[in-house]
């Protein structure tokens, strides 16, 4: 009897075997996925943060230039107002400008030949600086309207005052180490560039003479 009851209580246990292992078996693998998904999250997680301290770093490094290069221009801004004064010192005491404007001088939209109209201009020009035996040293500047771009508006600035040079130079033998030309292009406005009468304005060359 007693041995039957053994018999029953094994087949039991086997049974209860059979029915939890496979359940435990799962059990098992799902807990073995979760922390696998859970390395690989914290491993992406890792990754973000290590970026993100990339990215500041980065943005301070970029911080720093941009203020290097503000530095850098005022400095330059710094200089070049230096060398402007010392230009002036040198040239000496502003005495008289001349002002070839296009409503008298008729430079034509774009061009910077000189008409019989301007080398008139310039020959009265000259007369009275012979006359009243003044000036040694002459700026000659180009504007232009703000018709175009600003780079070909730099380069017609420049080729008209260094058509008026040219003239001085070879009709009333003005030395040339006594004259500079510069181009402000459309920069230095003195009319309305909205209407075609302020634009004549603006194409002009003026003639600063020089104590």
């Amino acid at each position: 009897m007693k041995n039957g009851r053994n018999t029953v209580l094994i087949g039991c246990l086997i049974l209860a075997i059979s029915l939890l292992g496979p359940a435990c078996a799962t059990k098992k693998m799902v807990v073995e996925q979760v922390a696998a998904i859970d390395q690989k999250v914290e491993d992406v997680e890792t990754s973000v943060e290590e970026s993100q301290k990339r990215i500041k770093q980065h943005d301070e490094q970029l911080a720093t230039i941009g203020s290097l290069i503000t530095q850098h221009d005022t400095q330059f801004k710094t200089v070049d107002g230096k060398i402007e004064e010392i230009r002036r010192a040198s040239r000496g005491k502003l005495i008289y400008q001349e002002t070839l404007r296009n409503a008298e001088a008729k430079f034509s939209f774009n061009s910077y030949e000189l008409s019989p109209d301007i080398k008139k201009m310039l020959d009265v020009f000259i007369e009275k600086l012979i006359s009243e035996n003044k000036g040694v040293y002459l700026e000659i500047q180009g504007h232009t309207d703000s018709t175009g771009p600003a780079e070909v508006n730099l380069v017609v600035g420049q080729k008209r005052a260094e058509a008026v040079m040219e003239y001085l130079y070879k009709q009333h033998h003005v030395p040339l180490h006594r004259m500079q030309v510069i181009s402000f292009g459309s920069s230095s406005p003195v009319g309305d560039n909205k209407t075609a009468e302020g634009r004549a304005m603006n194409r002009r060359v003026e003639i600063l003479v020089y104590e």
